[in-house]
């Protein structure tokens, strides 16, 4: 049985049309969106439902895909912290105690953090660093850290831990796909802001051999080759407005306050130093071809938004 957390996400009900015809348990905190005839549990992974779920069902596999992304308007970082860190703790520690065989995680290309002397292309052997400034990337660099300490500590459990790119695919938007929507695409002056993407069928089948018959291990996810800012304003038609980051500092630090902006200064940095992830040992170990380039997934998400 593979039970998966955080299934009525985009990527989950990717993942389940993949699994068609196995033994799949989804759970998540509602099931209007899942496909009619999934079997559904209710798992709130910040309470100790993953305990209870996980000792009644007995799966062999856990697929652990339930996580904050996109931070909806008025959540604080406590509950995105609360899912991220404590509800990973909570499915590790379940799994642990309930024997089962593999847990496959999706960590994220953030968990190597923002920063002016990340290498280019970041390979699984790159430390994780996060950045205390942003939550996602923080949590991830903290649930990087746990997973490894699992390793250590209890071998017998398999992990497959995919650093993933990010997803694109037809419907998605995020507060990625906000920038590319708006007039004029926003850079940093001296900064290519290269991009890497993974299209959401790609991820859905990586997931499947994971949790299948892939090898275990630390895998990055993205497709071949990666976008600069103006790669991505040429695809859409688009300027670019080239801003030094002490400006763009200066702007956010009097908008945000004033709620004018959703991002604070900290910001700048997601676009100054964006991680560009090596793709060779998901090619080459992990034995997975992404089907679509970075470039390819761009253009198929940038028709079918209409742009």
């Amino acid at each position: 049985m593979i039970l998966v957390t955080g299934a009525a996400g985009m990527v989950g009900r990717a993942l389940l049309a993949e699994l068609a015809g196995e033994d799949v348990v989804a759970t998540d905190l509602r099931a209007d969106a899942l496909p009619e005839g999934t079997r559904f549990e209710r798992m709130d992974v910040t309470t100790d439902d993953p305990a209870r779920l996980i000792a009644r069902l007995r799966p062999e596999v856990v697929v652990h895909l339930a996580s904050i992304v996109t931070p909806p308007p008025g959540m604080g970082r406590e509950t995105a912290y609360a899912v991220d860190v404590t509800g990973t703790r909570r499915v590790l520690d379940a799994c642990l105690a309930n024997g089962v065989r593999r847990l496959v995680v999706t960590s994220s290309g953030a968990a190597y953090g923002y920063h002016a002397d990340n290498p280019v292309p970041l390979r699984e052997s790159d430390p994780c660093r996060g950045n205390p400034e942003f939550a996602y990337a923080d949590h991830k660099r903290q649930v990087e850290e746990m997973l490894a300490e699992a390793r250590a500590a209890a071998p017998q459990l398999e992990q497959v831990v995919l650093r993933v790119g990010t997803v694109l695919g037809a419907g998605t938007e995020n507060q990625i796909t906000a920038l590319f929507r708006k007039p004029r695409l926003l850079a940093i002056a001296g900064s290519d802001s290269p991009f890497v993407f993974i299209w959401t069928r790609d991820l859905a089948r990586i997931l499947h051999r994971a949790a299948t018959d892939g090898p275990a291990g630390i895998f990055n996810v993205a497709g071949d080759g990666a976008l600069t800012v103006d790669d991505l304003a040429r695809a859409l038609g688009k300027g670019v407005l080239r801003l030094p980051a002490w400006a763009l500092k200066a702007a956010l630090a009097l908008a945000h306050p004033l709620r004018l902006s959703r991002y604070g200064p900290e910001q700048v940095r997601f676009l100054q130093y964006r991680p560009v992830l090596a793709n060779d040992a998901l090619k080459r170990v992990f034995g997975y071809v992404p089907e679509l380039t970075s470039a390819q997934v761009f253009d198929l998400w940038r028709r079918e938004a209409g742009l």
